[in-house]
């Protein structure tokens, strides 16, 4: 029996796709099951950070006065041109 040479060319992409698919599906399998064994066997250890110190916001901190009646000055004007 003569094939045509298109449909050995069929075939033979039919064959290569498959066998790709097989290849990627093992894969798959096999990383997952590696990730699997490596998170039983050798787990993350859990690090306890100690606490730190609180230290005061910026936002209580002392601001000088001039340095405040800027801020206060340029939030008045951005208020009021916005209205």
């Amino acid at each position: 029996m003569q094939e045509t040479l298109l449909q050995q060319g069929m075939d033979l992409m039919i064959y290569g796709m498959g066998t790709v698919l097989v290849f990627l599906t093992l894969l798959v399998i096999a990383t997952g099951a590696m990730s699997r064994v490596m998170l039983r066997y050798f787990p993350d250890p859990v690090v306890i950070e100690p606490k730190k110190e609180r230290r005061a916001s910026p936002a209580s901190a002392q601001v000088e006065p001039r340095i405040q009646r800027v801020i206060e000055e340029a939030i008045r004007t951005h208020r009021n041109s916005h209205k």
